[in-house]
């Protein structure tokens, strides 16, 4: 929400508030976009409290030091990520808030395959009637839809960083046409439509990077769909496997369908914002994808 409503700079200074303790900041002056921004930081402050207290714990009650390295790891991504944060609103440099986005989201990933790694599911599971050997290709498709998605996030980082107005206004076409005319020409005819309407000038660079977007979340839905139908072919006795590549593909159909609305609502904060969690949801479901597959193909490594 502070991206898409554009109020990342609405508390100018950093680690404090207008000058107060973060934590002391009034509740009267929780308002407009202050109340996002400095919400923002509370629960950044938050997650990075919680993240400390589970590699502490982890360190206690774990017999497994890969774990234990991962909590570590874990705390590390968490300060930088709150240093990212700070850098973006005292250096105001938008290159900073992608690679704060970026970071936000391999740090969700490595918390969800934490999650995994710690259930009694992960502890218990015992060998199906399923041949570890026949899981290994289904791994792979999982870990590459999993970068995918990833890569797709990052792109619409960036886009959402680099220009406050959506670079194409149209879908499933783009500027009318399916794929987009940027010579110098047909970008003078786009910016001065734009110009009319008070939109911000695009170039060439930012509409094939939408476009790259596009394109990548269709071969998204190819993997996922995929994916679905090999687990269920190969693997369907894993339930937890089952059942997680069904809600991927369902999961992907929304996603596609909030990517479509972001664009015909021209990026409306809350749509945008769904269509942000929603993805980063789907990363979560490739890390989980990803570990349960190692597990089934290894099952006697815990």
């Amino acid at each position: 929400m502070v991206t898409s409503k554009g109020v990342g700079l609405a508390v100018p200074d950093w680690p404090t508030t207008f000058g107060y303790n973060m934590f002391l900041f009034p509740v009267s002056k929780w308002i407009g976009g202050v109340l996002f921004e400095h919400t923002h930081r509370l629960i950044a402050s938050t997650v990075g409290f919680l993240t400390i207290i589970l590699a502490i714990w982890l360190w206690r009650i774990e017999d497994r030091q890969s774990v234990k390295t991962l909590g570590l790891i874990a705390v590390a991504g968490v300060i930088l990520q709150g240093i990212l944060g700070g850098l973006r609103v005292t250096m105001l440099k938008d290159q900073i808030g992608i690679f704060h986005a970026c970071l936000a989201q391999a740090f969700l990933g490595l918390i969800v395959l934490i999650a995994v790694v710690t259930t009694n599911f992960w502890r218990s599971f015992v060998p199906v009637d399923v041949d570890p050997g026949s899981v290994v290709p289904i791994k792979r498709l999982a870990v590459a839809t999993t970068i995918a998605i990833y890569l797709q996030l990052a792109l619409g980082a960036t886009m959402r960083h680099q220009h406050k107005d959506l670079a194409i206004l149209d879908f499933p076409t783009a500027n009318g046409a399916w794929i987009p005319d940027t010579s110098v020409t047909a970008l003078a005819k786009i910016n001065g439509w734009r110009d009319a309407r008070a939109l911000s000038d695009v170039d060439a660079f930012q509409i094939w990077l939408q476009m790259a977007h596009r394109f990548l979340a269709v071969l998204i839905g190819i993997a996922v769909l995929a994916f679905c139908v090999r687990v269920l072919g190969e693997a369907s006795h894993v339930n937890a496997l089952r059942r997680l590549s069904i809600s991927w593909v369902v999961l992907f159909l929304l996603q596609f369908t909030l990517g479509a609305w972001t664009i015909w609502s021209n990026k409306a904060a809350d749509v945008a914002t769904t269509h942000v969690a929603v993805g980063a949801i789907m990363l979560s479901f490739g890390v989980s994808a990803w570990a349960i597959c190692s597990r089934v193909s290894q099952p006697s490594n815990g």
